[in-house]
């Protein structure tokens, strides 16, 4: 009878891999009718990292030492990036600002050096444009609040280069917002979330249409912003909390407010927010698509997979090649067509063209130019002109310490 059980474990596999291709050549199909938008890719920080951002010398068709790469965008269909212009929490205080701007550069040079490929997209409608030529619409989002340096003029020239989000923080908190590892006790709370001026950072996005970015933040910022924000909100690259208890995920509470507010959670892949260890596979990245749709909606959720900015991805997720298995998981768990369109680019058009509505209507409103108080900023570093006599005299105290700060600062660099 071993030749029965043979035959039967022939049909079994000729079966199940039928039934794979299928579903691969399904989630394909719908790959060629709506753009797959991810939230969240760091290759331009490994070209600084690699290259100290001489992209003449990289080919992106031959590159091989990152998750992203030209053939693997095409072989993934991904059809629209948000790439991160992050640069680390160390340049804050320093040389944060001229560091993004570089990052920005980066992928503005990304574009023209590959037009074939890359279209710039600085809106909703450009990333449809974009699709319909059958090129990667190519986004920026900055990610970390230290990068406009407390600067509303900052954040908008940011805007005229063609950021369209800001991630209110990375790991450091801010002068003005707290950062994720509050909630950690790692790190003690400043603001007690957003300070008064975070609140004016938060109305500037919204009047000039910029996305607020709430991965990386506490979680007390995470409901300040979602009170007082007059348009959607995105997680460009966080997973579900009650999956993996991991602080840079969201709770349950936050994901139905961010349903109430029809905002975004683009779901990460990062194995550590995934399953709280070190492994992980495709099925468990599907938990997290499957979890929020159950608690939130289908409606909330994107892509997120934060490639090239994590050391570890899951099996079966190796790179930006393998969206569409995961496309296909999430129909072989029986999620609908029009759930899986929603959730490869039709939510985040959505968010971004309610986004871009909110700027409209506040198109009279006059650019908020009230800068940061001094105490709150001040430092060796930072100069004070344009502030009044009386804030100035206000922080003589503190100057006194300056040079005592720079000692300790450069002990810091040395141990």
């Amino acid at each position: 009878m071993d030749w029965v059980k043979t035959v039967c474990l022939v049909l079994w596999v000729f079966t199940f891999n039928s039934v794979a291709d299928d579903l691969r050549d399904q989630a394909l199909k719908l790959m060629a009718e709506i753009p797959l938008i991810d939230g969240h890719n760091d290759l331009p920080w490994q070209m600084r990292s690699l290259f100290n951002n001489q992209l003449n010398t990289v080919d992106l068709y031959t590159l091989n030492t990152t998750h992203t790469n030209i053939p693997k965008i095409q072989k993934g269909r991904l059809s629209a990036q948000f790439w991160a212009a992050y640069v680390p929490c160390n340049t804050q205080y320093k040389d944060a600002v001229r560091q993004t701007l570089e990052q920005i550069d980066v992928v503005h040079r990304m574009c023209q050096k590959y037009p074939d490929v890359f279209k710039f997209a600085a809106s909703s409608q450009d990333i449809m444009e974009a699709f319909k030529q059958n090129k990667t619409a190519s986004l920026i989002g900055v990610e970390g609040g230290h990068s406009i340096d407390s600067s509303l003029g900052t954040l908008r020239t940011m805007y005229h280069l063609g950021v369209r989000y800001l991630t209110l923080t990375h790991s450091c908190t801010t002068p003005w917002v707290d950062n994720w590892l509050v909630d950690t006790g790692s790190e003690p709370e400043v603001h007690g979330g957003l300070s008064e001026f975070g609140k004016q950072v938060i109305w500037e996005m919204n009047r000039i249409g910029m996305l607020i970015d709430l991965s990386h933040v506490s979680e007390k910022v995470m409901n300040q912003v979602l009170d007082i924000s007059k348009a959607p909100v995105i997680f460009s690259h966080s997973s579900a909390y009650s999956i993996c208890k991991h602080k840079r995920n969201v709770p349950d509470d936050v994901l139905m407010r961010v349903k109430a507010k029809q905002g975004i959670v683009m779901i990460n892949f990062y194995n550590n927010y995934v399953t709280c260890q070190n492994a992980a596979n495709i099925s468990d990245v599907a938990d997290h698509f499957d979890y929020i749709k159950k608690v939130a909606d289908a409606s909330i959720i994107g892509f997120g997979g934060d490639y090239d900015g994590v050391p570890r991805v899951p099996d079966g997720l190796e790179d930006v090649s393998k969206y569409p298995d995961l496309v296909a998981e999430l129909l072989r768990r029986k999620w609908t067509e029009d759930e899986i369109k929603d959730a490869l680019g039709r939510n985040l058009l959505r968010v971004f063209r309610e986004v871009e509505a909110v700027r409209d209507r506040l198109n009279t409103t006059q650019p908020d130019d009230i800068p940061i108080p001094l105490k709150e900023v001040q430092n060796p570093c930072r100069t004070d002109y344009g502030y009044p006599d009386q804030d100035k005299s206000s922080s003589v105290s503190i100057k006194a310490f300056y040079p005592l700060l720079l000692v300790l600062t450069l002990l810091n660099k040395l141990f």
